[in-house]
C-alpha cells in the first residue's frame, strides 16, 4: 500500500478482534481441484500492509507468493483521487516501470500479463502473473490520448472513477449521482478501442449504468458486495449484477468489512455474498477480488497503528466510504493464509458447489472476460 496516495492497494516491487496470528499452513483447508485450477485474484497484490513505501518484497513475501498458488492478480497502480493529473500520470507510469523491474529480478516468481494467453502461460510456468489496473481516471482525465501510452506500458484494467467525482463521472460517494460526463463517454469509447477492461467497482450507480450501456465490450465489478444483503454505496444492486452479467462481464466479492456493515469479515460473510451473486447473476459471472495482500496479516501493534493512520488519512481526504473504521480490518481471520482461495474453494465444496462452479469463481470467469476484452 502506498499511504501517501491514500490508496487501499499498491505493489512495492522496487527493490474487530483480539490479537490474531496468521492461520497456520496446516490449518488451511485443501481443495483437491486447486492445483490444476486457474486462480485469479481480481484485486490484490504481493506483500503486506506494514511494508514501508519504496521497500522491496522480502524473501518471506516471495515465499508466500509461491505458496499461494495464484495464477494471476490484478494490481492497482497510481493514486486515487488525491493528485493532479500530471502527477497522477507520472506516478502511474512509475509504478508500472518499477513493477516491471521487479518482475525482471524475480522471473521465476512473477510474469507480466498483457493477454489471456499470458495468464495460461503463467499457470504452466508456475508463476504469478501481474495485471496492471488503475482505480481512478485522474491520470488521463484531462488528456484521453494518454490512455494509449498507458496501454502500451501494460495497463489492462481501468476504473473511470474512485469514490469521489472526477472529470469522467461520479463515484459511488457522490450524492448527486450524475453519471458519466461527456468526457467519460469518450473515455468508454477509447477504452473499448484499446481493448482495456472497464471496471466499475467504485463508480456511482448512474456512472455504472451509463458505462454498462455505452460499452461495446464486457465490463466488471472486480471487487464489491451485494447491496441486497448489506446496503452500502460500495455494493451492487441485483439489477446492476444482472446488467453486468447480461453484458458478458463478471462481478467479484471482496474481503472487506462492508460485507458485514463495518465489522471484520469472515469466510461465512464472503460465501453469503458469493452465493447471492450466483443466484442473481449466474455462476458464469461471479469471481473473487479480495482487495487484500497475499501474505497473511499479523494483527500486531504495528499493523493496528498503520491501519488506523491510513483510515484517518482516507477520511481526512474525503475518499473513505461509510463503515471504514480503525478496527474494521481488511482480511478474514479464517482465510488468513496465502492459500486463502484454496480454503474458500473447499468451503464452497463442503456446501455442495460443484468443482466446475468453484473453478469458474476462482479464476475461469475472470480469464474468460480478460481474454475476450484484451483481444487484438
Amino acid at each position: 500500500m502506498t499511504l501517501p496516495t491514500l490508496s487501499r492497494r499498491a505493489l512495492l516491487m522496487a527493490g474487530g478482534a483480539a490479537l490474531t496470528l496468521p492461520m497456520s499452513r496446516a490449518q488451511a483447508a485443501s481443495w483437491n481441484g486447486y492445483r490444476d485450477a486457474i486462480v485469479i485474484d481480481g484485486l490484490g497484490g504481493p506483500g503486506d500492509m506494514t511494508m514501508e513505501p519504496g521497500k522491496p518484497l522480502t524473501d518471506a513475501h516471495i515465499k508466500d507468493v509461491h505458496e499461494s498458488g495464484l495464477t494471476a492478480v490484478l494490481l492497482t497502480v497510481g493514486p486515487v483521487g488525491t493528485a493532479p493529473p500530471d502527477s497522477a500520470f507520472k506516478a502511474t507510469v512509475r509504478d508500472m516501470l518499477l513493477t516491471e523491474r521487479g518482475i525482471a529480478r524475480r522471473p521465476k516468481t512473477f510474469a507480466s500479463v498483457r493477454t489471456g494467453a499470458d495468464i495460461t502461460a503463467a499457470k504452466k510456468a508456475q508463476r504469478t502473473g501481474l495485471i496492471y489496473g488503475v482505480q481512478d481516471g485522474v491520470a488521463f482525465e484531462t488528456d484521453l490520448s494518454l490512455l494509449e501510452d498507458l496501454h502500451q506500458l501494460g495497463l489492462r484494467v481501468v476504473q473511470p472513477t474512485y469514490n469521489r467525482r472526477n472529470l469522467l463521472g461520479d463515484g459511488c460517494m457522490e450524492p448527486a449521482n450524475a453519471g458519466l460526463s461527456r468526457t467519460g463517454f469518450e473515455a468508454v469509447e477509447r477504452l473499448n478501442a484499446l481493448n482495456i477492461l472497464i471496471d466499475l467497482s467504485h463508480c456511482g450507480r448512474q456512472t455504472s449504468a451509463d458505462a454498462i450501456k455505452a460499452s461495446k465490450q464486457p465490463v466488471a465489478f472486480t471487487h464489491t458486495g451485494c447491496a441486497a444483503l448489506i446496503d452500502h454505496p460500495r455494493h451492487r444492486t441485483d439489477a446492476e449484477l444482472r446488467a453486468v452479467a447480461d453484458k458478458g462481464g463478471v462481478s467479484g466479492v471482496f474481503f472487506m468489512p462492508y460485507l458485514t456493515g463495518g465489522k471484520q469479515p469472515t469466510a461465512a460473510d464472503i460465501i453469503r455474498h458469493l452465493e447471492h451473486m450466483i443466484q442473481v447473476a449466474g455462476e458464469d459471472h461471479v469471481s473473487i477480488g479480495t482487495d487484500g495482500y497475499i501474505s497473511p496479516t499479523v494483527l500486531d501493534q504495528k499493523y493496528k497503528e498503520m491501519f488506523a493512520v491510513n483510515t484517518r488519512e482516507r477520511k481526512a481526504a474525503g475518499i473513505a466510504a461509510p463503515g471504514e473504521t480503525e478496527d474494521g480490518y481488511l482480511f478474514a481471520n479464517d482465510l488468513n493464509t496465502p492459500r486463502r482461495l484454496e480454503t474458500l474453494g473447499q468451503m464452497l465444496a463442503d456446501r455442495g458447489h460443484s468443482a466446475t462452479r468453484i473453478e469458474k469463481i476462482l479464476g475461469r470467469n475472470l480469464l474468460r472476460v480478460f481474454s475476450e476484452v484484451w483481444r487484438g
